[in-house]
């Protein structure tokens, strides 16, 4: 800006007085070493760290710290600028400002994974002006790290949850759970406030007192949480692809799962199966399942059920429950996909979890102002009604269907989870 405001300056000299055009170079060489010595003014560096965390839940929130020293001279401005992967900060690239904290420098910078995997922290910046803001210095620093961007399970450590399982049926404590279930346990008077319909009248005709049914929770049962890895699910839904959002419910419900003495399972495909986890069984091995998910890589493909569904079924070798995180953007290849849905209900039964498509909803909803907007909402509304057309479809088969906006699929998850085993759908 002054070399700018300079140059008028030089031009009336020049008409002025030709003969002290020297003027107008001596004045820029004399910028040129304004600048310099406002460089070094701003002192040297002595030590910049910046701290990254090694892992971290994609969607949480976090921060990058700079924090820098220096020897001697004044600083005007420090800035920091880190390069890295784009799955740890949409775009590989941040910049953030630090302000004195005494003798050193410290900064932060907020932000939030937005896809799961291994990212890397490559190269960090620090630029530090002179006290006139003239001059500046800058430096690189190699930092190298790998960052682990692990699946979401905020919710598992909810207070709300740890709540509902120390007071669920079948909570923190391994023992036999009667009153609820399908598995017949034992005989007991009946009290006021009992189900009537569990009342045993030939019991109770032979004993001259009213006698109840008790039953078991069933337990033991096996469940398996199958996710479309195809590119549908790898699309974002405010800001985070569908199959992050699927993993959060399934590792959430699996733990509730896990309690309650259930078996869990990880399926992943896309073109071809990817992933297949053993069955676990004791909630202190949840962490495996966390480390499965977090292989759940993000595919540019369109899934083949086909191959999906029969290497599932024919990994299975008793009645399950099968949850199938997916969704779908036109007929053809959803017919492919009920078709093969359609050969696991006859053995399992099977749970289709969807995502409600909220910018179809908005388009189809919003009022028209031209002939672009028209069109935009009849072809949304086509949409929608062919997406109600492959869930009644689903439902006419025996495959219960749950379709919520993303941020309640977890809870209505959980609740779908809860009535199956208490009918004992499963065994």
């Amino acid at each position: 800006m002054l070399l700018a405001l300079a140059a008028p300056l030089a031009v009336v000299i020049a008409a002025l007085a030709p003969g002290a055009w020297v003027v107008a170079p001596v004045l820029g060489v004399a910028m040129l070493l304004l600048v310099v010595i406002d460089a070094l003014a701003a002192g040297r560096l002595t030590d910049l760290h910046f701290t990254i965390p090694a892992d971290i839940e994609v969607g949480a929130n976090d921060h990058i710290l700079a924090h820098a020293t220096f020897a001697g001279g004044q600083r005007a401005e420090v800035k920091a600028a880190l390069e890295c992967d784009t799955r740890l900060i949409a775009g590989g690239r941040c910049e953030f400002a630090l302000a004195s904290k005494g003798d050193a420098w410290r900064g932060d910078f907020a932000f939030a994974p937005v896809r799961r995997g291994t990212a890397q922290a490559d190269s960090g910046w620090l630029r530090w002006s002179g006290p006139l803001g003239l001059g500046a210095r800058q430096l690189r620093r190699d930092i190298g790290q790998e960052v682990r961007i692990w699946p979401n399970i905020a919710a598992v450590r909810s207070p709300a949850l740890q709540l509902f399982l120390k007071h669920a049926q079948f909570g923190l404590i391994a023992r036999r759970f009667r009153g609820e279930g399908t598995q017949f346990e034992a005989l007991s008077e009946y009290q006021p406030g009992m189900d009537k319909r569990r009342i045993d009248w030939k019991a109770s005709a032979r004993h001259v007192h009213l006698l109840a049914k008790e039953y078991e929770t069933e337990r033991n049962n096996q469940i398996v949480f199958a996710f479309d890895c195809g590119q549908t699910m790898c699309e974002p839904i405010s800001g985070m692809p569908r199959i992050d959002r699927a993993v959060s419910a399934a590792l959430v419900t699996s733990y509730v799962a896990l309690k309650g003495g259930d078996k869990i399972s990880l399926f992943g495909f896309a073109a071809r199966p990817e992933v297949m986890t053993p069955f676990i069984q004791d909630s202190r091995e949840f962490h495996r399942l966390q480390r499965a998910a977090a292989g759940l890589d993000y595919r540019s493909q369109e899934p083949n059920f086909t191959l999906a569904m029969a290497t599932l079924a024919g990994r299975l070798q008793r009645r399950s429950l099968i949850v199938i995180f997916s969704d779908f953007t036109d007929l053809t290849s959803a017919d492919l996909m009920i078709e093969s849905i359609g050969r696991l209900v006859s053995r399992h039964l099977v749970l289709f979890v969807t995502m409600t498509d909220e910018e179809l909803e908005e388009l189809s909803a919003e009022e028209p102002g031209d002939i672009q907007a028209l069109s935009m909402a009849v072809t949304a509304d086509l949409l929608l009604k062919q997406r109600a057309l492959v869930t009644q479809r689903l439902r006419a088969m025996g495959v219960d269907v749950i379709e919520a906006p993303h941020n309640l699929i977890g809870t209505r998850l959980i609740d779908a989870y809860l009535e199956i085993k208490r009918a004992g759908a499963i065994g």
